[in-house]
């Protein structure tokens, strides 16, 4: 901080600076999120400025070992060497609450003020550099890689849903299990959708035991009913969020549940060559509908009787 001539400081700078980060997260989000745009509209500013700020650091991380960092020339062990430095950024900015890195800043403010850290970000960060060492999976890793990619994403959207209510009086393992739920659901559907691409393209295996070139209904069908169970758990929780949050989370919920419909109604020669999306249209009506308390959340043509796939 600099004085002027009569000796006085001048303003701080440091909400500017975070103003700034969180605005470049919100580009971040706004370039490759519609649904997550069309949802987070629904929060009030604060809240939405953190889930942004979570959402954004996760989509730089994906990034890294999604594509983007291998078109610029950067080999696995160069981008190993990347996410490693972002993961210590990102930890240095939660102790600091500074980081040169916008994104990050953005992100450590928000684990600051809601009340989380590395418990969350190390399993994040762990399922990441799978990404790079890791093609196919078992059910233990399968699992492991699900909670540090999404699950611990529900977990920080969680803290910043509830942080303001200091000790919920809501049943905070309910919540916990909805949280994880959710993030599951959102996963898992993302993989069912990008079965042919991350097998084609990234050379990936998800699911345990599912191979791409053999994909079959009945695979798809216990799949998308393991994605129900998810869903069923997460929209039990809906109604115990706080007032702001439960609409946003509710589109969320009913985007995916529709995709996950739509999934099913997709004969398994076509999931592995097409990617299944929500028409803009439907997003529109479903937010109506959740604006209206009347979006589904529960699915009226997916069973959940059948035995669920890997957790």
């Amino acid at each position: 901080m600099t004085t002027n001539r009569t000796g006085s400081t001048h303003a701080a700078r440091l909400p500017l600076y975070d103003a700034t980060a969180e605005a470049a997260s919100a580009v971040v989000i706004d370039r490759y999120s519609t649904s997550f745009g069309l949802a987070s509209r629904l929060l009030t500013k604060d809240t939405r400025e953190h889930i942004t700020n979570v959402y954004a650091l996760v989509r730089v991380a994906d990034e890294v070992v999604d594509g983007p960092a291998t078109e610029a020339g950067l080999d696995p062990v160069l981008a190993r060497q990347v996410l490693d430095e972002l993961e210590q950024d990102t930890e240095r900015a939660m102790t600091h609450g500074f980081s040169v890195n916008p994104v990050a800043h953005a992100f450590a403010r928000t684990a600051r003020t809601t009340g989380f850290g590395a418990e969350l970000t190390r399993p994040f960060f762990a399922s990441m550099r799978m990404d790079l060492e890791q093609t196919e999976h078992d059910d233990a890793s399968f699992a492991t890689y699900v909670y540090g990619s999404a699950e611990v994403v529900g977990l920080m959207c969680l803290r910043a849903f509830v942080y303001r209510a200091g000790r919920p009086t809501f049943d905070g393992t309910v919540l916990v299990d909805g949280a994880r739920a959710l993030g599951a659901a959102f996963q898992k559907v993302n993989f069912l959708r990008d079965l042919h691409a991350d097998f084609e393209v990234l050379g990936r295996s998800y699911f345990p035991g599912v191979d791409v070139r053999t994909f079959d209904e009945a695979t798809k069908r216990r799949l998308v009913a393991d994605v129900q169970a998810d869903l069923d758990t997460a929209a039990r929780t809906v109604p115990l969020l706080p007032k702001d949050a439960r609409a946003a989370v509710g589109l969320a919920h009913a985007l995916f549940q529709e995709l996950n419909d739509r999934i099913a109604a997709t004969p398994a020669d076509r999931l592995i060559t097409t990617r299944v999306r929500v028409p803009n249209p439907v997003k529109a009506r479903l937010a109506a509908q959740v604006l209206a308390r009347r979006a589904p959340l529960r699915s009226r043509s997916v069973t959940t009787t059948q035995p669920g796939g890997p957790r």
